[in-house]
């Protein structure tokens, strides 16, 4: 799936900056780019934006203000050096909200909650992939070749079958937790989420994949047996 998305921020080389990162993005194409929100208003109802990368601080026209005005099946992100604004961007029900100065991969994480949502709204069975950023690229990884993640600090492991090496990108267990399906995936850690399907040996309370042995924390616990319940 592609979205078409556009970005409105008065600041030049904010406007270059989140330019370069939809340009790196394999599932976004950029549809338009203004430096005002006055500008958006007059060009952007004449075409299909389905993401839109707004700032809040703008002149005449602020982000909340106009974000108001777009059409109701355009999802917004909003982009601010203001932390302030982060509960009124939830009050006109934004996607996502992202504090400048504005990583990519903080984006990306943006940029895949939007697909996600879209991907629900239009095939309502689930998605089959996301990305993630590994090694100064993207990588599309097929949810159904999951084994399990774990975290360490600000990185995680990907780990897939019939794949010798895990995949490692830079985000947090809980931005990945955020993108992966509940149906299919559980926290059974602090540092481990595992795919439910997928688990097929479990010896004195921990889950074994291969030589690798994942333990279940106190915390989880309750929810693992109520899992494994089910499927008794």
């Amino acid at each position: 799936m592609i979205l078409n998305c556009a970005i409105v921020d008065d600041e030049p080389l904010a406007l270059s900056l989140l330019e370069s990162y939809v340009n790196k993005t394999p599932f976004l194409n950029l549809t338009g780019k203004y430096s005002s929100a006055m500008q958006a208003m007059k060009e952007l109802p004449d075409m299909k934006v389905n993401l839109l990368f707004l700032d809040i601080q703008m002149p005449e026209l602020n982000g909340l203000e106009f974000s108001r005005m777009v059409d109701s099946q355009t999802r917004i992100v909003f982009t601010t050096a203001f932390g302030q604004y982060a509960i009124d961007g939830y009050r006109v029900n934004a996607l996502d909200y992202l504090l400048k100065p504005i990583s990519y991969p903080d984006f990306l994480q943006a940029a895949n909650k939007a697909l996600q949502w879209f991907d629900l709204v239009q095939k309502p069975e689930e998605k089959e992939s996301i990305y993630v950023k590994s090694d100064y690229k993207l990588v599309q990884i097929e949810l159904k070749k999951i084994l399990y993640i774990e975290g360490l600090k600000d990185y995680i492991k990907i780990y897939l079958e019939d794949s010798p090496k895990p995949i490692l990108s830079l985000m947090s267990m809980k931005s990945m937790e955020e993108l992966l399906p509940t149906n299919r995936f559980m926290r059974v850690h602090r540092s481990y989420i595992v795919q439910k399907e997928k688990i097929r040996i479990i010896d004195r309370g921990r889950i074994v994949f291969d030589k690798t042995y994942i333990p279940i924390s106190d915390s989880y616990k309750q929810a693992f047996q109520s899992f494994l319940d089910e499927r008794s």
